[in-house]
């Protein structure tokens, strides 16, 4: 064989190849001429799960583990200092990340006991949100609700001291409006918005 039927022959069945997966991936989501679509609440418990465990990694196996050995400690001006960011500081930096991104997912911090007064709640959601994840913070308090016209599906997620460095820090700190925190207490709340497009 010849190199230019080898490459047309590999060029003929890319290109199959490539239709074909597109016509099975097609074909295997429709159901009764709609796509299937995930429910947005899945979406969020998913993206929920991903945040959560990052976060207790990033506190008890980053954090606790290299100020426990002296390495570096974490620290409110760790830009400033090179020191590590707090915990809750590293959930608002990658939240701030996925939102520079596009796509108009968004999750944050927001607590009625927040040190920085930006992470307080803003939405009646928010305000009512927050009540409800103290009375049951093992469901997500959850609602579709308008941003600049657009619908968007919204979930908070109760936000429990992870370790004993979040009391600590929360109950020490001169700005924190609560300091009696206890380990496993709900701080706040992990609000997750994702829009909604029809």
């Amino acid at each position: 064989m010849n190199s230019r039927g080898f490459w047309f022959g590999l060029a003929v069945g890319t290109i199959a190849t490539c239709l074909l997966s597109q016509w099975v991936v097609f074909a295997a989501t429709k159901e009764g001429g709609r796509l299937k679509c995930i429910p947005a609440e899945t979406v969020a418990n998913y993206v929920h799960s991903v945040v959560q465990a990052d976060r207790t990694f990033y506190t008890t196996d980053i954090v606790e583990r290299m100020q426990l050995r002296g390495i570096v400690f974490a620290g409110e001006n760790w830009r400033e200092a090179a020191k590590l960011p707090l915990p809750a500081q590293f959930l608002i930096e990658t939240g701030r990340l996925v939102a520079e991104q596009g796509g108009g997912l968004r999750y944050r911090l927001i607590s009625n006991w927040a040190i920085n007064k930006e992470n307080r709640p803003t939405t009646d959601f928010e305000r009512t949100g927050l009540t409800e994840i103290l009375i049951n913070p093992d469901q997500p308090y959850t609602g579709v609700t308008t941003e600049g016209g657009t619908s968007v599906f919204q979930a908070l997620y109760a936000d429990k001291a992870v370790s004993q460095s979040c009391v600590g820090c929360h109950n020490a700190h001169p700005n924190s409006p609560k300091k009696d925190f206890k380990p496993r207490d709900v701080m706040g709340g992990i609000l997750l918005t994702i829009p909604l497009h029809e």
